[in-house]
């Protein structure tokens, strides 16, 4: 199952300690300038090839973000 989370949601996830896997898509780079708390990077150019590891079980709840500047 998918949803878009506000971003109200998902502060609000974050705030109440909700188990899930938090996940910024951007390039590294970006992701070492800036994410979210607790965000792991799996860059989409790498999903298919980090995701299996990173994100072993297929039954967590898992968000997925990317953001920029623009």
């Amino acid at each position: 199952m998918s949803a878009i989370l506000t971003r109200d949601e998902l502060k609000a996830k974050m705030d109440h300690g909700d188990d899930f896997k938090l996940v910024e898509a951007l390039a590294e780079d970006a992701y070492k300038d800036w994410h979210l708390p607790g965000a792991i990077n799996i860059p989409a150019s790498k999903v298919r090839e980090l995701a299996p590891t990173m994100l072993p079980d297929k039954n967590a709840d898992i968000v997925v973000y990317c953001g920029s500047f623009t």
